[in-house]
């Protein structure tokens, strides 16, 4: 996927009360149950039908790591929603977001003014809605570079204009080559 849907996907997941399930047997167990039937399952991961049935009678124990990682992958999506929703509603509404970041920054501004791009090691608490609009658009199947905007955009209203109280006349924040990325809830 893309590192900022990953990175926001991982923050909810902190948020879990439960710790999904490990292995092989529990995982396809709980995907039938959410998809009501092996077939959707099957369908899913790309298998057969009677591959899922196996593993649901613990007759397989150990999937090859491409299938784990599929297994894995949607388990995570789909575990605990309610807790998921209540932790974005709640970044949302009142907590905001922390991004902790190493990326090359830079932006544009008026002639005489220090802006070359280099990189900063940032860790910046973003208000609630600038995480409300990052949910909202990861949930609208968002591209990595809009949400990569979006970010650029907080970070500029919060770390570089200091919300408002200074660089005015900063038009536009350039938010590149990402060596990591990290949020909190």
């Amino acid at each position: 996927m893309s590192v900022f849907g990953d990175g926001l996907d991982a923050a909810v997941q902190k948020a879990f009360t439960r710790p999904a399930p490990k292995n092989a047997g529990a995982q396809m167990r709980y995907l039938v149950k959410q998809l009501k039937g092996t077939k959707a399952v099957a369908q899913m991961l790309r298998i057969s039908q009677r591959t899922v049935e196996r593993y649901v009678k613990d007759q397989i124990k150990k999937p090859r790591p491409d299938l784990a990682a599929r297994l894995e992958r949607e388990v995570k999506a789909r575990w605990q929603p309610q807790i998921r929703a209540k932790a974005r509603e709640k970044a949302a509404a009142t907590g905001g977001i922390v991004i902790d970041t190493r990326a090359r920054l830079g932006y544009t501004a008026p002639i005489g003014s220090t802006d070359q791009d280099r990189i900063r090691h940032l860790t910046v608490a973003l208000p609630p809605r600038y995480a409300a609009r990052l949910f909202d658009a990861q949930e609208q199947g968002a591209s990595d570079q809009q949400l990569r905007e979006i970010a650029a955009e907080a970070l500029k209203e919060v770390y570089f204009q200091d919300s408002g109280r200074r660089a005015g006349s900063l038009e536009e924040v350039r938010f590149t080559d990402i060596e990591h990325l990290d949020f909190e809830l």
